[in-house]
């Protein structure tokens, strides 16, 4: 029989094949398990290939966690290059605005500092602010972290009906309906291709004050400056 390529419906199936007699109760148990989670990891994948938005720049991932950093550097790109992101900015450093906090930690991930934009992504999720949520979504997935991924995506269904938040990126839910795989997101890109090089992010925040977390650790913290650098990024 030929051998089902890895990745597809057909591959999963194989992978849970149980015969008669050779297996105990258990045994069925854990093929339906992983069954249900080759689906799950299925049904996320193809959504999120679905949905590429400005993809053409870099190749395609073939992996959930490589196409969910995919997603989170779009979205992030997304939110740092928006209109009123500088501005915003300005507001977090002086009276920690959410959707500042949205921006900064969206600059963080971008600059290879997942903990102190996980810290304000939570921060900002935390004050109410939706695409924050989306972003904790993307960032769970990346990890393979499917249950927290599902549980920000419920999340964000709560927070999607708070009046006034920054919401810088469009998004919807969709139901999937495989086993377990619960609410997926998805955003709606905007359709110029404006971005700022990932150097330019790390040399933007190279030097923020930081302060420590007891389960993150070290968290970079706004700067006066850092809106000022950002504008300029958007202007060369």
């Amino acid at each position: 029989m030929p051998t089902q390529p890895p990745g597809s419906i057909d591959h999963a199936l194989t992978r849970t094949r149980v015969f008669q007699g050779d297996y105990t109760p258990a045994h069925l148990e854990a093929s339906r398990a992983r069954l249900a989670r080759d689906l799950t990891e299925l049904t996320w994948m193809g959504l999120l290939m679905a949905d590429q938005g400005r993809g053409a720049r870099r190749r395609t991932p073939t992996a959930l966690h490589e196409q969910a950093a995919h997603r989170l550097w779009e979205l992030s790109q997304n939110v740092i290059t928006d209109s009123e992101a500088a501005c915003r900015l300005a507001r977090f450093h002086a009276d920690r605005d959410p959707g500042g906090a949205l921006t900064f930690a969206c600059l963080l991930d971008l600059a290879d500092r997942e903990e102190g934009a996980q810290f304000w992504w939570l921060f900002a999720a935390g004050a109410g602010n939706p695409t924050s949520a989306l972003c904790l979504y993307f960032l769970h997935l990346r990890r393979g972290e499917l249950r927290d991924a599902d549980f920000w995506a419920s999340q964000l269904a709560v927070l999607d009906r708070e009046v006034g938040q920054y919401t810088p990126v469009g998004h919807s839910a969709i139901t999937p309906g495989a086993p377990g795989a619960g609410i997926t997101m998805r955003f709606e890109a905007p359709g110029d291709d404006t971005y700022v090089p990932d150097d330019a992010v790390k040399n933007a925040v190279r030097y923020l004050a930081v302060e420590g977390d007891d389960e993150l650790g070290n968290i970079p913290q706004p700067s006066a400056a850092l809106a000022h650098r950002l504008e300029d990024l958007l202007t060369r």
